[in-house]
């Protein structure tokens, strides 16, 4: 098998960075970088996102991007200043893309921005007297009529950040998003191991294992996603009281039986629900493939016997026409790059490892992606202790102008100190360490291997030990 070389350059060398250090990939194999160059600053932004410390990181890395060539900052001895600078666009795009999931939960600073103009409106409810007599705190109802007058433009509406339920909505809609993002990553890896087969001549992989594993993922999880789109779209405020469960009725899928208090949401939901599980379990033997392997091998040792005679053309690399005689070309892939030298029983055993951890990954895959929405509320929250312990006591101190003014300067002061160190340095240190986890375990185990090594070119220079 011949080494890998992927050639990078000053942006993209990060990213293959934190792909190299979970493996090199093998010779010719899908490679994860270029995908990770979007993913990676994007599930980030989704636990950090905040407009405020987003923009502080972009334009820390800006700051270094900009300085680059400058001598003194390249030739620096400092090991964890070498860490930030050799990642310096990896953290650039963490900032942009955090800026802009900070706009979505309209975040900054913990607190929110009014861009636009609220979709809720007060005036409704206050207009009745005895409501406002009957009850401690406004409640904006929006079965009431002129309450809610339309959808916030982009994000969430400012007016949640004072409502008291506030982190219930987050909640709900961050753990349902969580799982959306989660399911989607999963399948576009499974979709990348299409283009492995393809191209190293395994073609049989696509009705053996491609499908049956978008079958078994998409028709558990990925029907979740569709009941979680389904009951957005369909249920309305008036009947958000009596809304379904989708978590009962998930359940309740699983266990071939009903709820009488859980309406479904659609007719005929149980027997699609009843298909969908028949249909991933059929899924299952395919994927542990006793009939189909060892007849795979013969046939495979032809093809590539074939492959080595062809190479010998003038058109092959020099590697290639410089094989011992009667060396195959073997591809590189997680089951076939070691299949000549494995037994059918050693086959079948190594298959069916590769069936049982797909499966239950799939499951302890899906729950892990909640860990977008676990640190996203954890983030804000912590945002929200810290503007409430140290700014919100500065801003409220009584006394002459001049006297508060002094009196704020070593208060901000101590407020701009933890931000950096607790939310910036530590909570993002703790968001990069949770993404890099999502993409090494639950996204390319999917399709990468990771099992080659790298291209150590001839020199004649000294390497310093």
């Amino acid at each position: 098998m011949p080494p890998t070389l992927i050639r990078t350059n000053r942006f993209t060398a990060s990213f293959q960075g934190i792909v190299d250090a979970y493996g090199v990939g093998c010779y010719q194999e899908v490679n994860p970088a270029p995908y990770t160059i979007i993913t990676f600053p994007f599930l980030f932004a989704v636990m950090f996102g905040d407009v405020g410390h987003g923009l502080l990181m972009f334009l820390f890395a800006l700051a270094m991007v900009l300085a680059e060539n400058q001598p003194a900052v390249k030739t620096a001895q400092n090991e964890i200043w070498q860490t930030f600078f050799g990642g310096r666009y990896l953290l650039l795009l963490m900032g942009l893309f955090s800026v802009y999931t900070g706009f979505i939960y309209n975040e900054c600073f913990s607190r929110a921005t009014t861009i636009f103009s609220s979709g809720w409106s007060v005036a409704a409810m206050a207009n009745h007297d005895t409501f406002l007599s009957q009850h401690p705190l406004l409640t904006l109802d929006p079965n009431v009529t002129g309450v809610f007058l339309g959808p916030y433009p982009f994000g969430i509406d400012p007016v949640w950040s004072l409502a008291t339920n506030h982190l219930s909505f987050l909640n709900s809609f961050k753990m349902k998003m969580s799982v959306i993002l989660g399911v989607t990553h999963m399948a576009f890896g499974v979709l990348l191991g299409v283009f492995n087969h393809v191209h190293f001549g395994q073609g049989h992989r696509l009705l053996l294992e491609t499908l049956p594993e978008l079958i078994f993922l998409l028709g558990l999880f990925g029907y979740l996603v569709f009941l979680v789109v389904y009951k957005w779209l369909r249920v309305s405020a008036a009947g958000a009281a009596s809304a379904p469960s989708i978590l009962i009725h998930f359940i309740n899928m699983f266990l071939f039986s009903r709820s009488p208090t859980n309406r479904p949401l659609f007719a005929g939901q149980e027997v699609v629900q009843h298909v969908l599980v028949v249909l991933a379990l059929a899924t299952v033997p395919v994927l542990l493939p006793g009939f189909w392997t060892p007849l795979a091998l013969p046939r495979r040792a032809g093809a590539l016997t074939r492959r080595r005679r062809a190479a010998q053309g003038t058109r092959q690399p020099r590697w290639v026409r410089c094989l011992p005689e009667g060396q195959a070309l073997r591809p590189c892939h997680p089951l076939t790059a070691t299949l000549p030298q494995l037994a059918a029983s050693e086959v079948l055993m190594h298959q069916a490892i590769h069936t049982i951890e797909f499966c239950l990954g799939c499951i302890s895959n899906t729950a892990s992606y909640l860990r977008l929405w676990a640190l996203s509320l954890a983030h804000a929250q912590l945002s929200e202790v810290l503007w409430a312990m140290v700014m919100r006591v500065g801003l409220r101190m009584c006394g002459e102008v001049g006297v508060a003014a002094v009196a704020l300067v070593p208060i901000f002061a101590a407020f701009a100190v933890m931000t950096v160190a607790i939310l910036l340095v530590m909570e993002g240190l703790s968001a990069f360490l949770h993404a890099l986890r999502l993409h090494w375990v639950e996204f390319q185990n999917k399709f990468y291997a990771g099992t080659g090594y790298k291209l150590s070119p001839f020199t004649f220079a000294i390497q310093e030990e």
